[in-house]
């Protein structure tokens, strides 16, 4: 039987593209979304029924909203992916309290209780895997993304901590860290920005959700079987 995979923040775009990536593969495929319903109705026609776990509205960016998700979230998965994408961007002086604990909930505490909630069952079988999804900026930092940054950089640390403590049980627990990608929370910026970015990297180019998508399944997949605590950065040199 195919292994069960959760995607934390599945109507984003590198979420929906990891979907279906996994599916292609012959994962199962369960999905929480916050309240894009549309994207993930979209997702489901395009996953056979034998492959779909189900959907699970959450809103994660509150203490409130993760338990509430986690009352309604099966307990039992072979593997989950995070890739939640809350972003806030302006000069950190300006920013308030209540986006900053957004950003820590979406980011830092959700992984913390979602993995809490399914690592006894993995626990049991001996097996499981945890892909977390996070960014360059949490490994180089970014001016006008100061919380973002702190965030993503605690992903990590919690991937590299956590993978130490259950990897005696047979759990794997890496991280990947796109760098510019093609999404629509890149369309802000402008013609200029946007060629100024590829610029500076040494492929030329910004990446895609597919090719995101392809490190993760990578990570998921027994490829990877000796690989656990580690970050695979998707991107192209910059």
């Amino acid at each position: 039987m195919s292994e069960r995979c959760l995607i934390i923040g599945a109507s984003g775009e590198i979420g929906s593209a990891t979907v279906l990536k996994l599916v292609e593969a012959g994962y199962r495929v369960g999905v929480q979304y916050h309240s894009n319903n549309r994207v993930v109705e979209s997702l489901k026609k395009q996953v056979p029924a034998e492959l779909w776990e189900g959907s699970y509205q959450g809103d994660l960016s509150s203490s409130k909203g993760i338990r509430e998700f986690l009352s309604i979230l099966p307990a039992s998965w072979d593997a989950i992916v995070f890739s939640g994408g809350h972003l806030w961007k302006g000069l950190f002086q300006d920013m308030e309290e209540g986006d900053m604990d957004a950003l820590y909930h979406v980011h830092t505490k959700a992984p913390w209780m979602v993995s809490r909630h399914v690592l006894p069952n993995m626990i049991r079988n001996k097996r499981g895997n945890i892909v977390v999804v996070s960014s360059i900026f949490g490994e180089e930092g970014a001016s006008m993304e100061v919380v973002y940054s702190s965030v993503k950089a605690a992903q990590i640390g919690f991937v590299k901590g956590l993978a130490k403590e259950i990897a005696p049980s047979g759990i794997r627990v890496n991280a990947v860290t796109p760098g510019l990608i093609q999404t629509k929370m890149n369309q802000q910026l402008s013609e200029e920005e946007w060629r100024s970015l590829e610029e500076e990297i040494p492929i030329g180019r910004a990446g895609t959700t597919e090719e995101v998508a392809n490190a993760v399944l990578y990570l998921l997949s027994d490829q990877s079987s000796y690989i656990t605590g580690q970050t695979i950065k998707v991107n192209g040199g910059w």
